[in-house]
């Protein structure tokens, strides 16, 4: 049987960077992280950042350096919380909130790993796109 257990990111400095998504999802770092590994819980999944020498920063959208991966947040209060993030060192890259306030913000984090504020609380995906509630 498979089970995602680890979903871990390369950086120059991992208690930095989990300090940062500590505070972006309430969520402490986990006992034993330390500089070459350190981790945040949530339930079976553990969000992991590991130290890479010479590490390079993806630079969105730029395919030479590419992304990678992403990671999504969904929030209820958008704004509050890019106040937040910005706040903690995120940079917002993108916004693509449409007129009825639903979507998302594209940000990067302090080392240039991309990641969104999400409001899509029930929106339904269809072939031919999101239907907005």
């Amino acid at each position: 049987m498979l089970r995602l257990t680890d979903f871990i990111i390369d950086c120059p400095d991992t208690m930095k960077l989990a300090a940062f998504y500590s505070e972006v999802t309430g969520r402490p770092i986990k006992e034993g992280s330390h500089e070459h590994w350190a981790g945040i819980k949530f339930g079976e999944i553990e969000l992991a950042f590991i130290r890479v020498d010479d590490y390079r920063a993806p630079q969105w959208p730029d395919s030479e350096h590419p992304k990678q991966f992403h990671l999504d947040f969904e929030v209820d209060d958008i704004e509050s919380e890019q106040r937040r993030v910005l706040g903690l060192g995120a940079t917002l890259q993108q916004d693509f909130i449409g007129p009825e306030g639903y979507g998302w913000r594209v940000y990067t984090d302090p080392i240039g790993h991309p990641f969104c504020l999400c409001r899509n609380k029930g929106v339904t995906w269809t072939d031919e796109g999101p239907v907005w509630p």
